[in-house]
């Protein structure tokens, strides 16, 4: 029987990746892995990953509080509370916080496949020390996602 998954506002699995925190709210356990949910956390004046495609899930953005600035490609795109980006497969994509107060971002994967990256980049930032941009695109290729380092 399937049954309703209820996330109250101090539940889910936090992962602290640096200046991210990522709860994640849906691991596509409720969901037969057609969607994963995460609530992204950064702190002001922080970059997020490098920009990367993915080539099998979509991912979506709804900005909760402060502003995020998306680089797609070379274009910037500064993104308010209230904005939601969606990003297909193979779009170059990235985003950062440039302002000075946290950034909360309602993150969306389908499929969940980027669930598991999180979870495996904390255990690398862990046996690292530290989290790299090489240890990040390592973690990456795990989940068919490249950097993107040439635009159209």
């Amino acid at each position: 029987m399937n049954s309703v998954a209820i996330v109250p506002p101090d539940g889910g699995e936090v992962i602290e990746l640096g200046p991210a925190r990522v709860r994640i709210l849906e691991d596509g356990g409720t969901t037969a892995h057609r969607l994963g949910i995460g609530e992204i956390t950064l702190a002001p004046h922080s970059a997020g990953p490098p920009q990367h495609r993915h080539a099998e899930h979509d991912e979506g953005f709804y900005v909760v509080s402060g502003t995020a600035r998306f680089t797609v490609g070379h274009d910037e795109h500064e993104a308010p509370p209230g904005t939601l980006v969606m990003v297909p497969p193979g779009v170059p994509h990235t985003f950062a916080n440039p302002g000075d107060e946290p950034l909360v971002m309602v993150n969306t994967f389908t499929p969940d496949l980027y669930v598991q990256y999180f979870r495996d980049l904390r255990d690398a930032t862990t046996r690292d020390g530290e989290l790299t941009g090489p240890a990040t695109v390592r973690v990456m290729a795990r989940y068919a996602t490249t950097p993107a380092t040439e635009y159209d």
